[in-house]
């Protein structure tokens, strides 16, 4: 199988922004501790405090579905709700 790479950007609603970043620390590093997952980085861009650049890769595809399921039922789901994702996602 092959690694699965995710790249882009949100953006975050300035009324979520202050719960958004304070989330952030904790999602990272769940996410880090995830197996499959060899890169988890989320920036906040220096010029829009509201762009997060973000870049993801997983070992395989399996690694990444499992992550996104684990996303979708966490507390970073459910205040990001209203963020805008922008992402490639490649295989």
């Amino acid at each position: 199988m092959s690694k699965v790479i995710l790249r882009g950007f949100i953006l975050v609603p300035e009324s979520d922004l202050e719960v958004v970043k304070q989330e952030l620390v904790t999602h990272k590093g769940l996410t880090l501790e995830e197996s499959g997952c060899l890169v988890f980085e989320v920036t906040q861009d220096s010029d829009d405090p509201c762009r997060f650049d973000v870049y993801e890769e997983f070992t395989d595809k399996a690694s990444f579905e499992q992550h996104q399921q684990r996303v979708k039922a966490s507390y970073w789901g459910e205040v990001t709700r209203n963020v805008e994702r922008h992402y490639e996602i490649v295989e």
